[in-house]
């Protein structure tokens, strides 16, 4: 096991297996990966770990890698298929709580509650003013949604609340009685830049979506329009975005990921119109115990032989049972 997980999913696969878990809280180097996973069955890792040919060559006993993420770019499927290595992820189960997390971040950004709660904690508050702290309404406002799977649509539910008009775009169209039931509209790339007020991202990393937001997306945006991302930091050019946010391109940010972590931009944690959360879109006590059990119930069916629920290449066990 590549970094501790919550004691649910642990204790699961302790009652199934031998299992050793890498002892430091911080993700384990290339070398130290390649090094606790020799000898082993199964690896489950966290999406701070980069699983490719070289650590699955390098690790040969590997059957299995359990992810206990949603997204997968941290792992080469191909070369998980190539080696005859099952890969699973944990989908499903954190959608609800990442979209609360993306609603959360886009009521700071635009009601400013982070500046108002470093002011007053800096004990200069002067009291009420008319001019103070002035941020920007979420009811009635135009969300446009980028992406729009399970946590997309999520975020489209809860902006219902808010009297939100929404729009869409996504590389497939949803159903219409999907559009219908969630009052939500699909409508080009440029043109949700161009007219939403709020613009929230949801897309997987993927060499399609990689810089999708741009210097260019940026500046095709409203000047008072606000940027949530909790999807992968890569989806955006985050030194294009702090350009932007430091001259008025657009007027904010709420951000959860980052395209380098656990780096930041240069520049960014500075301003103050943009909203900054250490990656913890799906961190809920419920949600991470749940993941975690998820990864482990693949790893154990796996030995017990079956299908892993969410495996990500499941011809790879049918061909080992063939």
């Amino acid at each position: 096991m590549s970094r501790e997980i919550p004691q649910s999913g642990l204790d699961l696969l302790r009652r199934h297996c031998d299992v050793s878990v890498w002892p430091h809280d911080r993700p384990a180097t290339r070398d130290e990966l390649i090094a606790n996973c020799k000898g082993k069955d199964a690896l489950v890792c966290l999406l701070t770990d980069k699983v490719d040919a070289g650590v699955l060559t390098a690790a040969p006993s590997l059957k299995i890698v359990a992810n206990v993420a949603v997204g997968f770019d941290n792992l080469d499927i191909a070369a998980g298929t190539a080696a005859g290595v099952v890969m699973s992820n944990t989908p499903g189960v954190l959608d609800d709580t990442t979209a609360d997390l993306a609603f959360a971040l886009l009521m700071a950004t635009a009601r400013r509650l982070i500046e108002g709660d470093r002011l007053m904690r800096s004990g200069s508050w002067g009291g009420w003013g008319i001019m103070q702290l002035l941020g920007q309404d979420v009811h009635h406002a135009k969300l446009g949604i980028v992406g729009f799977g399970r946590i997309g649509r999520g975020v489209a539910r809860r902006a219902r609340g808010f009297d939100m008009s929404v729009s869409y775009h996504d590389a497939i169209r949803a159903p219409a009685d999907v559009e219908r039931e969630l009052a939500v509209t699909f409508v080009p790339f440029d043109q949700l830049l161009r007219e939403s007020d709020f613009v929230s991202l949801h897309v997987p990393l993927m060499p399609e979506t990689h810089h999708l937001i741009d210097a260019a997306a940026l500046r095709t945006m409203k000047k008072s329009a606000v940027l949530i991302n909790t999807s992968r930091g890569p989806v955006i050019d985050e030194a294009a975005l702090v350009e932007a946010l430091r001259t008025g391109v657009i007027a904010g940010a709420g951000l959860d990921v980052y395209e380098h972590e656990p780096k930041i931009a240069d520049g960014l944690a500075a301003l103050p119109n943009a909203v900054l959360l250490p990656h913890i879109g799906s961190a809920s006590v419920a949600t991470r115990n749940k993941m975690a059990e998820i990864a482990a119930e693949n790893v154990i069916a796996f030995f017990q032989g079956k299908m892993p629920p969410t495996a990500l290449n499941p011809n790879v066990f049918k061909a080992s049972r063939a």
